[in-house]
């Protein structure tokens, strides 16, 4: 099985390596990822200017790593169309330092660096854990493998997208994993003004919004203590969709606390030393 990964927080983040470093006890795993932060950039690709990349040492031994001067759409496109040889079996975009719920899928690189994945062919999981949870990147880590695991032993007819969201819960606390939809309105954007003394200069501030949102919905979920996994862009009927989520989720939340056999810090702490000592 051979394995996109990328993301939007950049080559050298945390939650890249957290999620490699799992993904490669099962595949084969190829990173393309862009060269610095580019949160919120969206479906973004570069068209008018030449992208440049670099090949850089990996975090994780043996693995295959680039750096893409460009969007994370631009990283994936790139992938795909030139860097990797052969057929890729799924591509994985995460783990994002933040969730990705509701109508920020819109604006979120990790998400459309997946969909990039899926529009050529490609399954595709987009996994994001909210801030500052380092039980939340492990378990994301897990999750994603299983679920690449799953996809490898029984690939589904048609591909799918799943958008996966972790919330900041210890393993034991997780109420279950949830198959959801996306809310609607769940976010606002304000605009605040400032004065350097020479111009006004303007700030675009994006948050959650305040108000109960559907049982069913990926907010909803992760509010709870529940892992949200919310289906993207298919056309598939519902009932196919649903029997075939609920086939590949079956069990997945005890699997996952089965294989808790480390401290969660362990894994973070070893991908900031390794990343200080390759870069």
């Amino acid at each position: 099985m051979k394995i996109l990964v990328t993301n939007d927080d950049g080559v050298s983040a945390d939650g890249l390596w957290i999620l490699v470093r799992e993904l490669a006890n099962i595949a084969e795993v190829v990173v393309v990822a862009p060269d610095r932060e580019q949160s919120a950039a969206g479906t973004a690709v570069t068209l008018w200017e030449p992208l440049r990349i670099r090949k850089v040492h990996p975090v994780v031994h043996g693995v295959e790593t680039y750096a893409v001067e460009g969007t994370p759409s631009d990283s994936v496109l790139l992938a795909l169309g030139s860097l990797i040889k052969g057929k890729v079996d799924l591509v994985v975009s995460g783990i994002n330092w933040g969730l990705n719920l509701g109508d920020d899928i819109y604006i979120s690189g990790t998400v459309s660096a997946a969909l990039q994945g899926y529009l050529h062919g490609c399954p595709a999981l987009a996994v994001s854990a909210e801030r500052d949870s380092e039980p939340g990147f492990q378990i994301a880590a897990r999750l994603a493998t299983m679920l690449a695991g799953r996809f490898n032993a029984s690939p589904p007819a048609d591909n799918l997208f799943l958008n996966i969201n972790v919330p900041n819960v210890p393993l034991a606390r997780i109420g279950r994993i949830q198959v959801t939809r996306l809310a609607s309105e769940s976010h606002i954007n304000t605009v605040t003004e400032g004065n350097d003394g020479k111009r006004n200069y303007y700030w675009l501030v994006r948050q959650r919004r305040d108000g109960s949102q559907g049982r069913k919905t990926d907010v909803w979920a992760v509010d709870h203590g529940h892992i949200s996994i919310t289906p993207l862009f298919t056309s598939l009927p519902t009932r196919t969709l649903s029997a075939l989520l609920n086939n590949l989720c079956s069990g997945l939340l005890e699997e996952l606390t089965g294989s808790a056999g480390r401290e969660y810090h362990v894994a973070l702490y070893w991908c900031r030393y390794h990343r200080n000592r390759s870069y």
